[in-house]
């Protein structure tokens, strides 16, 4: 892919077919990242709490499987804070090639672990591992991705080309759903749980190769081009971002924003499974393929929900998003205990197909104005993947515990999610954006924070 000519005052040209390539590659890879990643959630409560953490009791089983998928969150700050510092001092290309690769090999390497009956101890173990190498890889690929498609955007529609990457995560969770479901369906339950999982992950090897191929043809970003042709790039990203007041202000009320979605996703795409198998005695068949549609519903809805941001200030939008979640979820609940299959369907694609989007859809143009370019991976990166500990590693963890607290009742969960929607209303109306296209950062500007102490703390 050429980089594209540069015009008489000195702004880089794309071609609409390098900017074709650049949001294709945003959106197969964030595809393949998020079917991995969430293949593992997904399969936690079917499959690894039997055969990798088996228990007399059941729910100890799930707690385990679960916290074992919470590891991945641990270790995504990590991948973020690494990958982070390298995509903004080497490239985001270069960044998202490694990360992918990383979670392909992970992924396929799940898919072969022996069960706990015949290795023993060493089965988690080896699961924990791999869970951690993909916590990594995500951790850096979300900043990467949803970055590309933010500083290729023409002006006025950063929120449209941000929401793009986003379409990954639906379309990972529709694939990963979706095989699982179909492999469900054709199989015998212990054909299935005895080898039959394990295809889906294998699967990943493949949709790694695709991604590479489409990935290696993209070129850097235009904002990261002039970074490098000023030689301005941040030393320590990390560090700068500590040392800016405003920075450090924006990482906070950024991940205090973002706790809601994660919560929100984590509750409607996996938890939703095993409440619905373990105490709604709903079949897992019917729940698979009510999140599938769910998913489906959202490839088209997060590009709309994308477009709307550029009309309207997205930072109302996510806010009012939020609410809506949060107020949504003790109806939702109701009505997933009716046991119907039309209205559990309904209900799920409800809040995960059509209200969520209004959150996920602006939340990566609304994240990427928080920092100028020269610490824009590390703190996008930070920022969502910080509060991903707790935000989305935790939730079908905390919502177990809170559910058997309850004896099957989802009173604390609902109480739990309206606190979260207080904390995430707060501090995404206390956020202040930064306007990419006017902020000026270009070689004379950023020449100009290059003489400007790192100590002190107005600078940005």
């Amino acid at each position: 892919m050429s980089a594209g000519s540069e015009s008489q005052n000195g702004a880089v040209v794309i071609s609409k077919k390098d900017l074709r390539t650049v949001i294709v590659s945003c959106i197969v890879g964030t595809t393949v990242e998020w079917y991995d990643f969430f293949l593992y959630g997904v399969a936690a409560g079917l499959v690894f709490n039997k055969l990798y953490f088996p228990s007399e009791d059941p729910l100890v089983g799930t707690l385990l499987a679960f916290a074992s998928f919470a590891v991945g969150f641990v270790a995504r700050p990590v991948g973020g804070l690494i990958f982070g510092h390298i995509g903004d001092r080497v490239g985001r290309k270069k960044t998202l090639v490694a990360t992918m690769m990383i979670m392909g090999v992970a992924t396929f390497l799940i898919g072969v672990i022996p069960p706990y009956a015949m290795i023993g101890a060493a089965a988690p173990i080896l699961l924990i591992v791999f869970r951690l190498a993909q916590g990594v890889a995500v951790g850096g690929e979300w900043g990467g991705a949803v970055l590309m498609a933010v500083e290729y955007a023409p002006k006025g529609k950063r929120g449209l080309y941000g929401s793009l990457p986003q379409i990954g995560l639906a379309l990972g969770l529709m694939m990963g759903t979706g095989v699982l479901a179909f492999l469900a369906a054709v199989m015998s339950d212990a054909s299935f749980l005895a080898w039959g999982w394990r295809i889906a992950f294998l699967l990943s090897a493949v949709l790694v190769i695709v991604g590479l191929f489409i990935r290696l043809k993209v070129m850097e970003t235009p904002a990261f081009q002039k970074l490098q042709e000023a030689e301005a790039r941040a030393t320590i990203p990390a560090l700068e971002l500590v040392k800016s007041k405003k920075s450090r202000r924006n990482m906070v009320l950024g991940m205090g924003a973002r706790w809601a979605e994660g919560v929100a996703f984590n509750t409607w795409a996996v938890f939703v499974i095993t409440y619905g198998t373990g105490t709604l005695k709903l079949s897992q068949g019917t729940l698979l393929l009510s999140v599938m549609t769910a998913a489906a519903v959202m490839v088209g809805m997060i590009p709309l929900m994308g477009r709307l941001s550029d009309r309207v200030d997205r930072r109302h939008m996510y806010a009012a998003g939020v609410v809506v979640l949060g107020l949504a979820s003790w109806p939702a609940f109701l009505l997933l205990g009716t046991g119907n299959v039309l209205i559990v369907g309904g209900t799920i694609v409800l809040v995960l197909g059509i209200i969520y989007p209004v959150i996920y859809a602006p939340e990566a143009s609304l994240f990427a104005e928080l920092f100028p370019t020269r610490v824009r991976y590390s703190g996008i990166s930070v920022v969502y993947q910080m509060s991903g500990i707790v935000a989305s590693g935790l939730t079908p963890l905390i919502l177990v515990y809170l559910l058997g607290q309850a004896d099957g009742g989802v009173h604390w969960i609902v109480g739990y999610i309206g606190a979260v929607t207080l904390i995430s209303v707060v501090s995404t109306l206390a956020i202040r954006r930064r306007d990419m296209h006017t902020e000026a950062d270009d070689a004379a500007e950023v020449i100009a924070m290059e003489k400007t102490p790192l100590t002190d703390t107005k600078t940005v």
